[in-house]
């Protein structure tokens, strides 16, 4: 479902939300990735898991990130509604070279988690 209507109210709430540096590339990122757990944040942001954990907080209340759990894990996302105008402000945005660099280490992290995956399955471990 995408927004139909905007009200001053939600805009307010979204800027206030890209208000913060640390807000914003967490946004970035899960924008990018479609959706990532506070310790893949921790680890890619070199933030603490408190600080990552408040940010999160703040950016459920604001209305831009659903949070979905899968066993003991939660995964953090862009709502649906928000989609269109998170994607027209990191439009503005996409050459930050912060924002770069935090996808270079999500790119990394990634392909070492599947390295890992597939090592552990050549293995005939479970994934």
């Amino acid at each position: 479902m995408r927004l139909k209507n905007f009200s001053l109210t939600y805009g307010t709430q979204i800027f206030k939300a890209f208000g913060d540096e640390s807000r914003v590339r967490i946004i970035h990122l899960l924008f990018k990735n479609d959706e990532l757990a506070v310790s893949d944040l921790e680890a890619i942001l070199d933030f603490t898991q408190t600080k990552t954990s408040r940010h999160i907080g703040y950016l459920k209340n604001s209305g831009l990130v659903n949070a979905t759990k899968k066993d003991q894990w939660v995964f953090y996302s862009i709502k649906e509604e928000a989609y269109d105008m998170v994607a027209q402000i990191f439009e503005f945005l996409n050459k930050d070279v912060q924002l770069q660099n935090d996808q270079e280490v999500y790119n990394v992290m990634n392909s070492n988690r599947e390295l890992a995956i597939n090592k552990l399955a050549a293995k005939g471990y479970r994934s």
